[in-house]
């Protein structure tokens, strides 16, 4: 005898529970493999810096290119001298290239800021920079931006390597170049800063140099000042942050510096300009926002370190309650008027230094 058929609500309750379980299953497979990559990412996370690097540096990349075009609309003329992609090095690293803007005369030698862009050391390039040295080199300046190795490919102290080798490449061909090599500046911003204390303490104590091994590549004495955007000076105190700030900042100094236990280790030892200044540091102008947690931890505390070691030094800070709170790398949002104020602080300051 046949099956009776089903009714018309028997058989809109059974798709439903067929589709129900269907649902069920989708979603069971989704989480499941989310969970799965979680899993995975974890234990290759635990291995290798690699993967998160590459991630922090595809978000630096986009948010520098957006930040660039933001301070180009205040570049109202474009200085009358600009190299792009000058080879420093042997010519066979495509990393080692140098961007200049001037508006030095033939044969003028005008003071010259040599600007370290940031990245977290992973990312970034010249570009990001170039209008802001613009800026700069319609006040008088000869301004030159720097590429260097980045992590996980370079790891240190290949950059300051590279960054030094630069320097002695604008020395060499300073007469060329529109530079007064008697007048430079150090400049940088976030870990940029870091590499231009680096450098600047590499070329004034003799000691650190040592440790590093490098043979700085200008005297002492070619130092006009050294310029500390938002910067990091002590990796042991980078070591105690936690949230996803310091993740991004913990995983890019391990893909950097090659380590994972960076702060205690040669790598985290010499990074740490704070402890090796002396009163033989240039003059230094070191400015953050108060919104950025960094301000707190490192440009205030190597502010004071070298006040304390006798170096002058110009600050702009803001009080922790200033409205709106001031990101990090405030300074390059030039559609700000905090960021006008810096950047005419900032021209304040090199006229003083350089004259």
């Amino acid at each position: 005898m046949s099956k009776p058929s089903k009714t018309a609500d028997e058989a809109i309750a059974s798709d439903s529970s067929s589709r129900g379980h269907r649902g069920w299953r989708v979603a069971a497979w989704i989480v499941g493999s989310l969970l799965v990559v979680a899993v995975v990412g974890a234990i290759v996370g635990a291995v290798t810096p690699t993967p998160s690097a590459l991630i922090i540096r595809s978000l630096f990349v986009k948010d520098g290119a957006t930040t660039a075009a933001e301070m180009q609309k205040h570049v109202a003329v474009e200085p009358t001298t600009q190299m792009f992609d000058i080879a420093y090095g042997d010519g066979v690293n495509p990393v080692e290239t140098l961007d200049l803007f001037s508006n030095a005369a033939d044969a003028e030698a005008l003071p010259t800021v040599v600007w370290i862009h940031g990245g977290a050391w992973v990312s970034g390039s010249s570009a990001n920079v170039n209008p802001y040295l613009q800026l700069l080199a319609n006040e008088g300046y000869t301004t030159v931006g720097v590429n260097y190795g980045l992590g996980p490919e370079a790891t240190y102290p290949t950059a300051v390597n590279q960054l030094n080798e630069a320097l002695g490449y604008l020395d060499d061909h300073a007469d060329e170049l529109g530079i007064d090599s008697s007048k430079i500046v150090l400049a940088g911003d976030s870990a940029g800063a870091q590499l231009a204390s680096q450098l600047a303490t590499l070329i004034t104590n003799e000691r650190y140099a040592n440790l590093m091994g490098i043979a700085p590549t200008l005297e002492p004495e070619q130092l006009s000042g050294a310029l500390l955007n938002c910067g990091v000076y002590d990796l042991a105190s980078m070591a105690e942050l936690d949230g996803i700030i310091a993740w991004g900042l913990q995983t890019s100094l391990w893909a950097y510096t090659g380590t994972k236990n960076w702060s205690a280790t040669y790598e985290g030892a010499t990074m740490s300009t704070i402890d090796f200044a002396t009163p033989d540091f240039p003059p230094t102008y070191i400015s953050g926002g108060n919104g950025d947690g960094l301000t707190w931890l490192q440009s205030i505390p190597m502010s004071t370190a070298l006040q304390a070691a006798g170096v002058p030094v110009t600050e702009l800070f803001w009080p922790a309650d200033h409205e709106p709170a001031l990101a990090h790398e405030y300074q390059f949002h030039l559609d700000r008027p905090e960021a006008q104020q810096a950047l005419e602080a900032t021209i304040g300051w090199l006229a003083e230094v350089t004259s």
